[in-house]
């Protein structure tokens, strides 16, 4: 009996190692597999935030490129308005015709540029970068087409004249409604202006013209503008809208009501100059 009890244990330490040296080489098969699976994870999320930072890099690429593209048509349509105000009695097609000359160079060679660059693209999300040119490329368009015939140069025909530009394989760029309602809210501004230039030459009945012009657009825009979602800056525009409309009105009234204090100037045939007729006082 004493002896069958020493054989058992002696057989016991025997198989311990044996159980030892089974449990390590699984344990080590297991960290094994999970470094691997570490390294892959590590591997598979470097690749990704590679991927987003590329993206990322690309996308203020683009979007500097587009600040400067918006930038250029900016200061070209300007241009294109400072033409347009030269208009006078005699001189009205030669000038307009040299404003329509180079509205088309902006088109073809500034917007053409910020269309390429937009292009297959989802540009709302760079539409705060290129707005600005955008809303000055409509204004100067609708100023010059107003002072041409007399109308409102609609959104959909302005995107008529982006869509030669655009590679017809990717989705055209095409101005939205509200930067072409914000561009329009600053129409109102430059017809001020060229009202009471028009006044101060005596063309009256163009003065009036554009006073209704301006009227229309302000009227229209009051009924929509509380309707629109992001209204915020036509909020803004608005007020300097009405402030534009109110001094055109003002100079078209103060003419009528004291029209009659007014004679042509010397050596002119036009009874709307501005020379005030004062009576000679007798000696």
């Amino acid at each position: 009996m004493f002896f069958s009890s020493v054989l058992h244990r002696i057989s016991l330490m025997a198989t311990k190692p044996h159980c030892l040296h089974s449990f390590s080489g699984t344990c080590s098969l297991q960290n094994s597999a999970k470094r691997a699976r570490t390294m892959t994870t590590e591997s598979s999320m470097k690749d990704a935030f590679g991927r987003y930072a590329e993206y990322l890099n690309n996308l203020n690429d683009k979007r500097e490129r587009v600040v400067k593209a918006s930038r250029d048509v900016t200061i070209n349509s300007k241009k294109v308005i400072f033409q347009v105000h030269r208009v006078g009695k005699h001189n009205r097609e030669e000038v307009l015709e040299k404003a329509e000359k180079d509205l088309v160079t902006v088109t073809e060679q500034y917007m053409s540029r910020l269309v390429r660059e937009l292009q297959g693209t989802d540009f709302w999300k760079l539409r705060r970068a290129y707005s600005p040119g955008v809303q000055e490329y409509v204004e100067a368009a609708t100023f010059c087409k107003f002072c041409k015939t007399g109308t409102l140069l609609n959104l959909d025909e302005i995107n008529a004249t982006l869509l030669p530009l655009s590679d017809p394989s990717f989705e055209p760029l095409q101005i939205n409604v509200l930067d072409y309602l914000l561009g329009l809210a600053d129409l109102t501004g430059e017809l001020m202006r060229l009202a009471i230039g028009r006044i101060s030459e005596g063309e009256l009945e163009f003065a009036e013209k554009i006073c209704r012009f301006a009227r229309d657009i302000y009227r229209e825009l009051t009924l929509l503008v509380p309707h629109m979602d992001d209204s915020s800056d036509m909020k803004t525009k608005m007020d300097t809208m009405l402030q534009s409309v109110m001094k055109i009105e003002n100079a078209c009234f103060s003419v009528h009501v004291r029209g009659s204090e007014y004679i042509p100037l010397t050596g002119s045939t036009d009874s709307s100059s501005f020379l005030l007729d004062m009576p000679d006082n007798e000696p």
